[in-house]
């Protein structure tokens, strides 16, 4: 791939995907701890010891690992045309679009863990569950539209 990456262009797509699997194995566990730390709230001990599992996540993985995401993944989409207007790039805007999407789950979850950490939580385990599920949905569809390119 030329363009003003040059022959860093792979590295820098290997690093992309490499903090992309940090990023959504922060996902993936985030709301199973946010369950977890749900079901604890009637014991303040435990409540607290999710609170600071769930900060360390966030600090530690999630949130770095998502800048870096955004940071690399602008790059490789400059380097492709992204911001001239190259042609055969409507894969890319969806993918765009969904990481957007993506990284909006992210910040709720992120804020619904500090509401938590408040003992402020709304949601049954059960519909916890069921928003865990959200993540693998997003990023199945974004690899399809990274690999395949439909359009």
């Amino acid at each position: 791939m030329i363009g003003f990456l040059g022959a860093a262009w792979l590295w820098v797509k290997a690093a992309h995907i490499i903090f992309v699997i940090f990023w959504m194995a922060g996902l993936f566990i985030l709301p199973r701890y946010l369950v977890h730390h749900q079901e604890a709230l009637g014991d303040p001990v435990q409540a607290k010891a999710w609170a600071d599992r769930e900060a360390k996540l966030r600090r530690v993985i999630l949130t770095p690992s998502m800048a870096v995401v955004w940071i690399l993944g602008i790059a490789l989409g400059a380097n492709l045309g992204l911001f001239e207007g190259g042609a055969g790039l409507g894969w890319l805007h969806a993918k765009l679009l969904l990481v957007v999407l993506l990284s909006g789950y992210h910040g709720w979850a992120v804020s619904y863990s500090k509401r938590l950490a408040a003992g402020q939580g709304s949601l049954s385990s059960r519909q916890l569950r069921m928003i865990n599920e959200i993540p693998a949905i997003f990023v199945a569809l974004i690899v399809i539209l990274a690999v395949v390119r439909p359009f």
